[in-house]
């Protein structure tokens, strides 16, 4: 089925496609809709009955098989970046916009409420994770400009109010996400780095940020922890050695470990990075998750 999304930002290569695409945990992968454009991020909603995922600064649904792809009206809203989570509830989509700031809009479509606040000093919110009960949203921030830019990890209420800070460092951190119990924020970080761009897979307390443990110890570049609906694994991706962010356009890994960093294990191996996995992509029964490889012809 041919559909033609917004495009916005980065652009697809040359003989290159989008592919979103649901595995399961033995490895057996399809590729549920093919796109000629940059779609981004598959989370699955609650109920299991449809995928999310943005293109061009706007968010689309789709049936975890396949077929029609249905925009979700976003109101005024158009320049969404891959940071989107749903509530436990199913009713609310939570967004980052590029204005900096996080949004609240409903699932069945409509006009935004502004989460985030406003600070004196530059600071942007990067949206990743929300709380079991759904009351608290966990990001990121990226304080200040140039030299004195940082970038740590935070807490918010879903409805609104006071920032919570849970790291306070110099070297970058991403992906903040909850466990299915509410006790733990994972996140990736250069934390242990030695050398530039070397991430790695941490947890902390999701209250205060104590309690810090390091999961993974390798010479691949992680990011973005997930965990499954049951709280038995992690997905992650893995980057090759040297790779600074989590850029587009590699060669990545999809990997498995768990919870506490033990059995890591590769799933599939495939071309992609940025806005393959930036959310939380299992499926409700934690038996399957989706991804967006970007595979370039030959």
């Amino acid at each position: 089925m041919t559909f033609t999304f917004p495009r916005r930002g980065r652009t697809l290569l040359a003989g290159q496609r989008s592919e979103l695409t649901v595995i399961d945990l033995a490895g057996n992968a399809t590729v549920i809709f093919t796109a000629d454009e940059i779609i981004e991020a598959p989370n699955w909603t609650a109920d299991g009955t449809a995928l999310v995922f943005n293109a061009g600064g706007k968010l689309f649904r789709i049936a975890p098989t396949g077929g029609e792809v249905t925009p979700i009206d976003t109101g005024h809203l158009a320049d969404l970046n891959n940071d989107h989570v749903l509530s436990p509830d199913g009713s609310t989509i939570y967004v980052s916009s590029d204005d900096g700031h996080l949004y609240a809009v409903p699932f069945a479509g409509g006009e935004p409420r502004r989460v985030s606040n406003t600070h004196d000093t530059p600071f942007h919110y990067y949206l990743h994770g929300i709380s079991p009960d759904g009351k608290t949203l966990s990001y990121v921030a990226i304080e200040g400009k140039g030299p004195d830019r940082r970038v740590n990890i935070f807490t918010i209420p879903a409805a609104g109010g006071a920032d919570t800070r849970l790291t306070d460092v110099s070297v970058p951190n991403d992906g903040p996400e909850y466990s299915p119990d509410g006790r733990w924020v994972y996140f990736n970080s250069e934390l242990a780095a030695s050398q530039p761009g070397h991430a790695q897979i941490f947890r902390m307390n999701a209250t205060d940020g104590s309690g810090l443990e390091q999961l993974t110890f390798d010479n691949l570049v992680n990011w973005f922890p997930h965990l499954s609906p049951d709280g038995k694994q992690i997905a992650f991706i893995s980057f090759p050695t040297g790779t600074l962010g989590h850029p587009a356009d590699k060669d990545v890994l999809l990997r498995m470990m768990n919870p506490d960093g033990s059995d890591q294990r590769t799933l599939v191996s495939f071309f992609g990075g940025q806005g393959t996995i930036n959310v939380n992509s299992w499926a409700p029964d934690s038996q399957r998750f989706a991804y967006v490889a970007y595979p370039v012809a030959k």
